[in-house]
């Protein structure tokens, strides 16, 4: 049984520190998912930050740039006849190496079209630009001396404007950004231009957003993907049949405006969608390949700002969506290191857990050994008690023969009943103490007579049965229970008279009921029945007692389903009354 106590409590022990350690991993897991998410935002707007403030670098970069290319227009416009059938392809091109810029076209305005009339370079001339968007819109109102579309992105000055580094429509090879200059004095556009690798290239290369990202991934040994997508045109892009070179795509209307994108999901789509309509950042855990990978879409509004992009329809947008790789075994690896370290410090918990168990189980089986060897031999002292009283009874029973007889001889009839009576009475006692049926309760008993005996006092007992198996009670806590009620009983009377020294104790067993009842003289028994006599610590004898005996009475009783009782049915006896159901 005890075996069983020990493995049922091992298993409940490991059971919790099981129940610990799976709480303990997913609030773990959850705090390094949270602590990843919380640097990845940060990261976020690190990189948000720098792409702003790359974006107006290369916004004041190209500012100048259109700031030069507006001089060179009007330098162009001086050293040319403002008749454009009296310029020629080899003066553009001597000029536009003077003014060290790549070329310089001028656009003359037909009846249906403008188209490149003269140019530096040799594949321009002949080109019409009715099919480019929203150029040729820009043309017409620079001839018509309008007030310049705001639609567009582009910088505009007087009699002036110029549109962000685009492909080329005519070599889609090739980057540019154009100036367009016409303040009504001639017949034609002046279109001056440089190209992206002589002007912008090398500025990218050192402060770029694309170096930025690429020093943060060395840098940082979980980051695998950084790319900034055009929401509206991610991820095919927008494309365009133009003569001469085939499908073109607009700078502007790139879906992958930054960084790389090669790590790809059946969710990115999707994500960046939802990411841009809600204005939320959207973040998913998804295995690509052997990786098991972390996504973040992070929505970057930049409507106060403007940024160089437009959608499908060539209007301009105000926000950007941000991508965010990362590896997620870094998280697992986290754990993994956690809880190796958690291991062991469990294991060597556990090794002094279970070095102080065997000690408290060897002391408490030792304390166990020497109550039980002090109850044994309580017990035996307390039954050669008993059966000394009986041998002195047999003994002195031919003493008690030899006195009746000649006491009946001396017709002495009144002592003869008096002494028959008192012979009768302690032979009762006895036989009461024997048909308890329990040795070590009727050695209680007994031992609790002769006690009351030298204090002088008057205790009577009846038991009507008293068999313990059938309830389950064991003989140690029914000799606690009994021991204590009779002690303060004792301690009560005690403080009396020898004549009113009186205690009575009644065991009664039923078929359902085990009732102990013991009554005391007691001449405040109104006021003490209204005491709370069987709470712990409570005693009308502090200076002697710690209050426990009856308290240990009413926890025994409790243990087995019981009650007790505190009855005052006369002004001067107090009874006890303790009942267990069976």
């Amino acid at each position: 049984m005890q075996r069983n106590v020990w493995l049922i409590t091992i298993s409940i022990v490991l059971a919790l520190i099981l129940i610990n350690n799976t709480v303990y991993y997913f609030l773990t897991k959850k705090t390094l998912e949270d602590a990843h998410e919380s640097e990845m935002l940060r990261l976020g707007k690190q990189i948000e930050i720098s792409v702003e403030q790359y974006r107006k670098s290369t916004e004041y970069y190209e500012a100048q740039i259109g700031r030069e290319l507006r001089a060179a227009s009007i330098a162009a416009q001086y050293a040319l006849d403002p008749d454009v059938e009296k310029v020629t392809d080899e003066q553009l091109k001597e000029l536009s190496a003077k003014l060290d810029i790549d070329h310089i076209s001028l656009l003359k305005r037909t009846e249906d079209d403008i188209i490149l009339y003269r140019s530096s370079d040799p594949t321009q001339p002949g080109k019409s630009t009715k099919s480019w968007k929203p150029w040729h819109q820009i043309f017409q109102q620079l001839f018509n001396q309008e007030k310049l579309s705001e639609e567009w992105v582009g910088q505009s000055m007087a009699h002036f404007w110029s549109g962000p580094f685009e492909t080329s429509s005519t070599d889609k090879g090739k980057i540019y950004k154009w100036g367009y200059y016409y303040d009504g004095t001639t017949n034609y556009i002046v279109d001056p231009y440089v190209d992206y690798k002589g002007s912008l290239e090398a500025f990218d290369r050192l402060a770029g957003v694309d170096r930025l990202i690429g020093d943060l991934i060395e840098k940082d040994d979980s980051l695998l993907e950084i790319a900034v997508f055009n929401p509206e045109t991610f991820p095919d892009g927008v494309w365009y049949m133009k003569e001469g070179i085939g499908r073109k795509e607009n700078l502007v209307q790139r879906p992958q405006l930054y960084g790389k994108y090669e790590i790809k999901t059946g969710k990115d789509v999707e994500s960046v969608r939802e990411a841009y309509s809600s204005g939320k950042i959207v973040s998913f855990v998804e295995d690509a390949g052997e990786l098991s990978i972390h996504k973040m879409f992070i929505p970057v509004s930049a409507a106060d700002q403007g940024i160089n992009i437009v959608d499908e329809n060539g209007e301009p947008m105000d926000t950007y969506v941000l991508s965010i790789v990362s590896d997620y075994s870094y998280i697992q690896h986290k754990l993994d290191s956690q809880f190796l370290n958690l291991g062991l410090i469990i294991s060597l918990l556990t090794a002094a857990s279970v070095v102080i168990a065997v000690i408290a189980l060897r002391y408490y089986k030792q304390t166990r050994e020497r109550a039980v060897a002090m109850t044994q031999e309580t017990y035996t002292e307390e039954i050669n008690s008993m059966f000394h009283s009986i041998r002195a009874q047999r003994h002195d029973f031919l003493n008690h023969v030899q006195t009746i007889h000649m006491l009946a001889e001396l017709n002495k009839h009144r002592e003869l009943v008096a002494y028959t009576k008192e012979l009768t009475g302690e032979i009762r006692l006895m036989n009461d103490i024997i048909n308890i049926g329990n040795p070590a309760i009727a050695a209680l008993i007994r031992s609790k007579i002769s006690q009351a005996e030298s204090y002088k006092i008057a205790f009577s007992c009846h038991f009507n049965g008293l068999k313990l198996q059938g309830m389950g009670a064991k003989t140690l806590d029914m000799n606690r229970i009994l021991g204590n009620l009779i002690d303060n009983a004792f301690d009560e009377v005690l403080k009396y008279e020898e004549s009113m020294r009186q205690v009575c104790l009644t065991v009664n067993q039923t078929e359902n009921m085990l009732e102990i009842v013991i009554f005391n003289t007691c001449l405040e028994a109104k006021k003490l029945a209204a005491k709370p006599l069987f709470e712990a610590g409570y005693s009308t004898k502090r200076d002697q007692h710690q209050g426990l005996g009856l308290s240990i009475v009413k926890s025994i009783a409790e243990r087995y389903k019981g009650e007790t009782e505190v009855v005052a049915d006369a002004e001067d006896e107090l009874k006890f009354i303790v009942r267990i159901p069976l």
